[in-house]
């Protein structure tokens, strides 16, 4: 493949959405314009992928004429018009003049943006991001546009910074963080010394959330990313993670050294056995990068020279929070990671000790799904090199738990408020303690079945239980 040519292959064409690219090319070239593939779709067809969404940038014709042309074929959304930017519903496909960003004052909204039809492809790159993100490609000759030279950057694995616009958005850095653990880059250097001359300034949430999420969710080695985060500096915003690095470990039990470098091993570790399903990797993602991190708060050397961390596991509930509050206001997300972090020690214990079956359904009851605490203990055992990642607890775990139907999801209460209502209760305050200890009695194994359930609550109603 020559420098400049990108084969009309490797973005699929073929389909709906690659017809109408060619539709929408073909009618901006009639009208005395040029319109391109931009972005992620370019960088992704380069390493051999497909990307699900399609950008095109139309050089050359003005936002009205634009607005029309795509209106006369498509339904649209026009939520980014004032500015040139357009939706076409249904197919994936934004469609844009390319944009002038310029900063207005402090924030991540001050910014001037205004769609300009009439800028070279080289003033357009120079907004982007990284060169990899700013190289362009006609989708009518196959021709590619790389003023940036993301090729080259991207052929040698090397994340680089397009221009000084580069640090108007402090959003670019925790970018960086992701992209460098999606396709496992070097930072180049001058790109390095920019990020650590960034402020964070005043990120929302939201924002800060979705780049993370992308580390967890798509991140190959989430440990590249998380060690740019330490050589950039922005772990300082962090202090939770922060506090990491400087906690040592017991060297029989973690030969690989301090919690950070643990939970580094484990995040990639995590990586490897992600499941495709982006909220339980969610879920399981952030439980596996905060299992720890009660840690600093409680380890000590005793008397024999052995460093311990008592109670990390309980201790590290609140820090963990304060870390997931940071970054999302969702609060299912957080009281779903929360209980992976408190048993995360759980399944070893549990093998150890040859727990009960009651033991395991109250397991279950309180981490929502078994099937994720294994994930994270076992990302957790395989964090260790060089130690073997074997773990016959987590197997034992999940057999226990299949034969109890508890695996994938919490048990159930067999006694409902309308059984008690057929055996002559009336709905009030006492349906609820009665409830609770039925369910409790469940839990122990007292009954497994409905019939056995109700005949339990008669003795409770009777007051014999």
């Amino acid at each position: 493949m020559s420098e400049n040519q990108l084969s009309p292959h490797l973005i699929p064409l073929d389909h709906e959405s690659g017809r109408a690219i060619i539709a929408i090319a073909q009618d901006v070239a009639a009208a005395g314009g040029r319109a391109l593939v931009v972005g992620g779709a370019v960088r992704d067809a380069l390493l051999g992928a497909v990307s699900k969404d399609l950008d095109l940038e139309v050089f050359g014709v003005p936002a009205d004429q634009l607005e029309a042309l795509l209106a006369a074929k498509y339904r649209i959304d026009q939520v980014g018009r004032s500015f040139g930017v357009f939706i076409v519903k249904g197919l994936g496909i934004d469609v844009a003049l390319p944009r002038r960003e310029r900063k207005s004052g402090q924030g991540h909204k001050a910014f001037t943006v205004e769609g300009d039809p009439e800028m070279t492809f080289a003033e357009a790159a120079a907004r982007r991001d990284f060169t990899l993100n700013a190289i362009s490609w006609d989708p009518l000759n196959g021709e590619i546009i790389d003023p940036a030279h993301g090729q080259r950057d991207l052929a040698e694995g090397v994340l680089r910074h397009v221009s000084h616009q580069f640090a108007e958005d402090p959003l670019r850095v925790l970018r960086a963080m992701q992209f460098l653990a999606r396709f496992e880059l070097t930072i180049a250097p001058e790109t390095l010394a920019l990020c650590q001359s960034i402020e964070a300034e005043d990120l929302p949430r939201e924002r800060l959330f979705e780049e993370w999420s992308k580390l967890i969710l798509k991140g190959k080695k989430p440990s590249v990313g998380l060690h740019f985060l330490r050589d950039c500096g922005w772990i300082r915003y962090y202090p939770e993670l922060l506090a990491l690095p400087d906690c040592p470990q017991d060297p029989q039990w973690h030969p690989e050294g301090n919690v950070w470098l643990h939970t580094l091993h484990c995040m990639d570790a995590f990586a490897r056995e992600r499941i495709g399903d982006d909220w339980e990797d969610l879920v399981v993602g952030f439980a596996v990068l905060l299992h720890d991190i009660g840690k600093p708060a409680t380890t000590f050397t005793d008397e024999n020279g052995r460093v311990r961390s008592p109670a990390h596991d309980v201790v590290g509930l609140p820090i963990a929070e304060t870390f997931l509050r940071r970054l999302t206001a969702h609060r299912e997300l957080i009281d779903q990671v929360l209980p992976l972090i408190e048993t995360h020690m759980r399944p070893a214990d549990f093998y150890k000790n040859n727990a009960s079956h009651a033991a395991i359904r109250r397991l279950a009851n309180r981490v929502g799904r078994i099937d994720r605490l294994l994930r994270v203990a076992t990302a957790d055992m395989a964090g260790r090199p060089p130690k073997a990642a074997d773990f016959p607890a987590g197997e034992w775990l999940r057999q226990k738990a299949e034969e109890l139907a508890v695996q994938d999801s919490v048990p159930r209460p067999l006694v409902q408020g309308r059984d008690l209502i057929e055996l002559g209760l009336k709905p009030g305050k006492s349906f609820k303690a009665i409830l609770d200890t039925c369910f409790e009695a469940q839990l122990d194994g007292e009954f497994a079945t409905l019939e056995d359930g109700i005949t339990f609550a008669r003795k409770v109603i009777a007051g014999e239980n």
